[in-house]
């Protein structure tokens, strides 16, 4: 892995150049498609769901959507999800459970929508839902963070099976500037925080939370280069995944979030 400070990850992590999730479902899926709406109150951009077939297999697919024009980042509110996209999230893997199809999510979010409106309509019980839905999910479920990992909007599509980093990819209890500014009040002293939150991609390795870390060289092919990898390594992953019955998947699963 090439050398950069845990804070320089955090901002390659938030870079709006980086391939978002609209790519990697392009590149890695066909004949995806879309499914909105959550049947209680309308449908959230800031996270996508939908079918598809990757290499052959018919799949759930969900990921967060941050957008890469301004006018897009703001009609996906930045990545960060509502309710909404949440219980979406929950109908799409309810769904992929009766028709017994592997769950592949793409995490890229700062954290969920705080805002008032979200929490009169039941954020935290949308993403608590989310948390037990996959839980107890019989199928396979594989995760891949490929930018931002924040707090419970991310681990809400994040309790799964396999989970798959990219390296310059992050994943944390929240940002450093929030954390900076809970233990120091002084949001500035974000690169400082990062340090102690050890929440890089390497790091997550270490600790055996993320089961694979993917290289991101350099260069002007580099993106089509990673997509392609993280393909690769979540066919390896879901080839053996699919070998194992219910059973043994949620009771493998249950071992390694204890083992956490």
């Amino acid at each position: 892995m090439k050398k950069h400070t845990p804070y320089q990850r955090v901002t390659l992590a938030r870079d709006a150049a980086r391939p978002g999730s609209n790519e990697y479902i392009d590149v890695l899926f066909e004949d995806f498609f879309e499914t909105r709406g959550d049947r209680a109150f309308g449908d959230d951009g800031a996270i996508l769901c939908g079918i598809a077939s990757f290499r052959g297999i018919p799949v759930t697919v969900a990921a967060h959507r941050k957008g890469k024009t301004i006018e897009d980042r703001a009609r996906y509110n930045f990545g960060m999800a509502s309710p909404e996209g949440y219980r979406k999230f929950q109908r799409a893997l309810q769904q992929a459970v009766k028709f017994k199809r592997p769950v592949i999510t793409f995490i890229d979010t700062p954290g969920a929508f705080p805002g008032k409106t979200a929490e009169e309509r039941g954020q935290g019980e949308a993403i608590a839902r989310c948390l037990f839905e996959l839980s107890a999910a019989p199928v396979p479920i594989i995760c891949v963070i490929i930018g931002e990992g924040g707090s419970g909007g991310a681990l809400a599509l994040g309790l799964a099976d396999k989970i798959i980093m990219l390296e310059n990819a992050v994943y944390s209890v929240l940002s450093p500037e929030g954390f900076a500014s809970i233990l120091w009040k002084d949001a500035s002293r974000a690169a400082e925080a990062s340090e102690l939150m050890k929440l890089t991609a390497a790091d997550l390795h270490e600790f055996k939370i993320a089961d694979a870390v993917i290289d991101e060289p350099e260069g002007a092919s580099a993106p089509m280069y990673v997509i392609g990898r993280t393909g690769d390594r979540v066919h390896q992953e879901l080839s053996v995944l699919m070998q194992m019955s219910p059973a043994q998947l949620l009771r493998h699963r249950y071992q390694k979030y204890r083992n956490i």
